[in-house]
């Protein structure tokens, strides 16, 4: 696999989960890394982390529905790093309601992180991405963003609309040098999961196995998906030689081998 030695990343949502997983993994390859994410506690640990295998790490904190402090992660990783090749859009958030009782407040607050704080985010980098004539830009989206599912009408239309920007984005990007492209897995092995299956066991009187049993059978996945397999993904598309890969949506429905 080429390296990405000389490249600099910054990874949304990279406390834990997808987000740790894909920072760490571009770090191996070689790429600088500067980590975003609400909660400072985590992107410090999971930054000094990867510092202690000798990988160069940063660590910010930054709420990615807030244009203000979205413009000064970007500044603050350029001045950081150098500048920013790549980004992985991954902040996101997840309820589970069934129509009635969605709030309007919570309606907004799931299109403003994951669909609303992926625009914003890209925004920031993309014009100086075209300067230089290479960017790769990788958004997390998910198979509900696909096909939809019950229960989860919010989060679905969220991610529709990340979809939708990937590739859109994607061409009107040809010709800049920059990738836009997307992975979509179904249920992954986070935190994320492990509160929506939490949320089913009060619901439901359900046990651990038993709610996470009905999700699978629910999304038709045969297991859960592993973080660092949708990390490998988001590698891929982050790599010199996947420069002619934009506008992909890469499904990941549990059916890969581990």
């Amino acid at each position: 696999m080429s390296s990405l030695e000389g490249y600099n990343a910054l990874v949304t949502g990279g406390g834990r989960g997808i987000g740790a997983a894909a920072a760490m993994a571009l770090a191996d390859a070689g790429a600088k890394v500067s980590l975003a994410a609400r909660n400072e506690t985590q992107v410090v640990e999971i930054a000094a982390e990867m510092r202690s295998k000798g990988q160069e790490a940063f660590a910010f904190r930054c709420d990615i529905t807030d244009p203000r402090q979205v413009r000064d992660l970007a500044l603050s990783a350029t001045e950081a790093m150098g500048r920013i090749d790549i980004l992985v859009n991954n902040a996101g958030t997840a309820t589970s309601n069934p129509l009635p009782k969605i709030t309007h407040a919570e309606w907004q607050h799931i299109l403003d992180v994951n669909a609303t704080g992926t625009f914003l985010c890209t925004q920031a980098v993309y014009e100086k991405m075209a300067e230089r004539r290479w960017g790769r830009i990788v958004n997390v989206a998910s198979i509900a963003g696909l096909e939809g599912d019950k229960y989860i009408s919010a989060y679905v239309a969220a991610k529709h609309a990340v979809v939708g920007f990937t590739k859109a984005l994607a061409i009107e990007a040809k010709g800049t040098g920059i990738t836009v492209n997307a992975v979509c897995p179904g249920y992954v092995d986070t935190p994320l999961t492990d509160e929506t299956i939490s949320r089913i066991m009060h619901l439901t009187g359900m046990t651990w196995q038993e709610a996470t049993a009905a999700i699978l059978e629910q999304a038709n996945q045969p297991r859960l998906i592993r973080a660092h397999e949708v990390a490998e993904q988001i590698l891929e598309l982050c790599l010199e030689d996947a420069g002619s890969r934009t506008g992909e949506l890469v499904v990941m429905d549990g059916t890969e081998t581990p």
